[in-house]
């Protein structure tokens, strides 16, 4: 059965010096608006033990434009501003649930140059892509298509320790599970479950994950960790084996695509 899925599609795109000079402004503020709530919050938990949420660091994000030496954050698009403090509640949120780390500062040199804009702060007419506080649209060199008829809910812009610039565009896609292949042995239906969500699992709050599956099986398949048992040799005409500890009957395909799925996902 077909599922809508949202996919991220990532295009190269050349600015102009303005447009350029203004996404490295927003980039700073972006990360200025991050350390700031960042700190905040960290002070706060230290000090009083609350937290927070993602309404009390926007309206932080108010008070600081108004301050006159953080004045110039209104020369950028508000939207990438707020979109970074939903980023970091969901990585609290991660935090707090104990799928990930602590939150970082962001550091200049190191840390990752992006912006992330709702469709309220861009135009996408006729494939021409128009951010907020801009004249003109950026020149995109569209290596493939978007889906036809696809709008994009969010563009993330970014660019590389190389100096080159990408857009990623988060489209709604209408996907069919793959057909298992003939030559392949042992697929069964929840694996190809499996492999149509590695291929088209993407993007989280604009961050573009796109996790392929790209396996191949081996003679060496770690193919279940359970009760601390793990297989390191395995022949290819064995496609299932039964945990010694637990009993439990592991499908050498589906456990693999597991384990993609999960180092695709602490990639984020």
């Amino acid at each position: 059965m077909s599922q809508i899925m949202k996919r991220a599609y990532k295009y190269r795109f050349y600015p102009t010096p303005e447009q350029a000079e203004l996404l490295h402004r927003t980039f700073g503020c972006v990360r200025l608006v991050w350390n700031k709530a960042l700190a905040e919050r960290t002070r706060r938990y230290e000090d009083e033990g609350k937290n927070t949420s993602y309404a009390e660091t926007a309206k932080w994000l108010t008070d600081w434009k108004r301050d006159p030496e953080l004045e110039f954050l209104r020369e950028v698009s508000n939207v990438p501003l707020q979109q970074a403090l939903w980023q970091q509640q969901a990585a609290f949120n991660n935090f707090f649930a104990k799928r990930a780390r602590y939150p970082r500062f962001k550091s200049k040199k190191k840390s990752r140059k992006s912006a992330t804009f709702q469709n309220n702060a861009f135009s996408f007419r006729d494939g021409r892509l128009k951010l907020a506080k801009m004249t003109e649209p950026l020149d995109i060199r569209w290596s493939r298509p978007l889906p036809e008829g696809a709008v994009p809910s969010t563009a993330t812009v970014s660019q590389d320790a190389a100096g080159r610039w990408f857009v990623s565009l988060l489209v709604e896609e209408v996907i069919s599970p793959l057909a298992p292949s003939r030559g392949q042995v042992g697929i069964d239906a929840a694996w190809t479950e499996l492999r149509w969500m590695l291929e088209y699992k993407t993007a989280w709050y604009g961050r573009e994950l796109l996790v392929v599956d790209r396996f191949f099986p081996s003679s060496k398949l770690c193919s279940a960790r359970e009760c601390g048992y793990r297989h390191t040799e395995m022949p290819l005409d064995v496609r299932t084996w039964t945990c010694p500890g637990c009993g439990t009957v592991h499908d050498r395909d589906v456990n693999a695509a597991q384990n993609i799925l999960a180092a695709g996902l602490a990639e984020r």
